[in-house]
């Protein structure tokens, strides 16, 4: 049974750093590129991050480049993104999202496999 989980959320402090951590099993996740995506209230799920598979490429959308950086441990079945000089706007749930595919794509509909999502708030 293939399962798609997020850790890692909770509230953060302007400027501060949080860990997401995306744990898959069911298959194995060497062989698939791997997604983030943040979704704020009121408004449609957005691309943050991807990881590929091909060359181990990395993506970052404009608002996180050079804040976030996407990283995966084969070994451990384990996607994370590192989020750094965290901001308000960054408040968001984030998904991780899975596609067997070599490369990366900013579409939500390439990925086949979701998690449920953590909140990630940001707030003195």
């Amino acid at each position: 049974q293939v399962q798609v989980v997020e850790s890692g959320g909770g509230l953060g402090q302007p400027g501060g750093s949080l860990r997401l951590s995306c744990a898959v099993s069911g298959f194995t996740l060497d062989q698939y590129a791997v997604g983030w995506f943040q979704q704020a209230p009121g408004k449609e799920r957005e691309a943050v991050s991807c990881i590929s598979t091909a060359d181990g490429a990395t993506y970052y959308a404009d608002s996180v480049q050079g804040r976030f950086t996407i990283s995966r441990d084969n070994a451990k079945n384990t996607v994370y993104l590192q989020m750094n000089s965290l901001k308000p706007e960054d408040t968001a749930v984030y998904y991780c999202a899975a596609e067997r595919a070599a490369h990366c794509s900013w579409g939500s509909d390439y990925f086949h496999y979701w998690g449920q999502g953590t909140q990630v708030t940001v707030s003195s």
